[in-house]
């Protein structure tokens, strides 16, 4: 059976959101190509035509998908060809494949057709990177949107005293937990499924905060954030392309944040804040 590329643009507020859908669809992985493009993978023509109604039902007419066949080849092995071992900071993230030792030091065994969050996106990176900046040996830190839950897992990774992550989606943490279990931090990280807006505050006060979802959710939980940190403490905001940097440092500014640090990675951007 022929496999078929599905390849996707979207608005890119909905681009995160429709790459976890198409990852959780197809249990591939879903490039993202420079101009923004999300890249799936089907075996035949005719789950390609199915998924594509069912990105038409889910995200409509803002979302456009078109499907073509792919040469003859075991694609579900293929799209690890070229992903390998990635340095950020003083972090190794790497999927399990390419590993050596997923207890050691600073490496972050994570594979990238789980949930969402591996070292292979951009958003990622810039959080990762804002992360290893800021972190301070024996804080206690919240992951906002966590995903496979590889923010969690760096900060036990580099010496947070606990660490715990908050997603909507309940197919995250059993796949988060287990990443964790990987990882060899599971006494140190847990991962719960609900509202960040109600649970955030009852977890505080924290060290650190992480929160890489979109600019509009970053922006609305920002009191949130501000009522979750301890004194002193920083909050990393990431999942922003860099055209809306200027539009999140106002709403920063209007919430009484002062920016401590930035970062990029191709499109995306990151900042660190305090309160005050």
């Amino acid at each position: 059976m022929s496999w078929c590329a599905v390849d996707v643009v979207s608005p890119a507020d909905e681009r995160d959101a429709i790459a976890a859908w198409l990852v959780g669809r197809t249990g591939q992985a879903v490039e993202e190509r420079t101009d923004g493009t999300l890249v799936g993978v089907v075996e035949g023509e005719r789950a390609a035509g199915a998924l594509l109604r069912e990105l038409q039902a889910a995200f409509g007419a803002r979302t456009a998908g078109a499907s073509r066949v792919l040469p003859d080849f075991d694609w579900r092995l293929r799209w690890r060809d070229g992903l390998g071992p990635r340095r950020l900071g003083r972090l190794t993230v790497t999927p399990s494949w390419t590993q050596t030792d997923s207890a050691s030091g600073s490496t972050v065994v994570i594979d990238p057709e789980t949930a969402f969050g591996s070292g292979e996106h951009g958003s990622t990176r810039t959080a990762l990177l804002l992360l290893d900046r800021h972190i301070q040996p024996g804080h206690r830190v919240l992951d906002l949107g966590s995903g496979s839950g590889i923010l969690a897992i760096a900060a036990a990774k580099l010496g947070a005293a606990r660490a715990t992550g908050i997603d909507l989606d309940p197919e995250a943490e059993p796949i988060a937990r287990a990443n964790a279990e990987r990882n060899g931090v599971a006494a140190r990280v847990r991962f719960l499924t609900g509202d960040a807006a109600v649970l955030a505050p009852l977890l505080g006060p924290v060290e650190l905060l992480l929160s890489n979802i979109l600019r509009s959710l970053n922006q609305h939980l920002l009191p949130i954030v501000r009522a979750s940190l301890a004194p002193g403490g920083c909050a990393v905001f990431a999942g922003m392309e860099q055209f809306e940097r200027d539009q999140f440092l106002a709403a920063l500014e209007a919430a009484g944040y002062s920016v401590i640090d930035e970062a990029t990675d191709e499109l995306w951007w990151g900042v660190a804040a305090r309160v005050g």
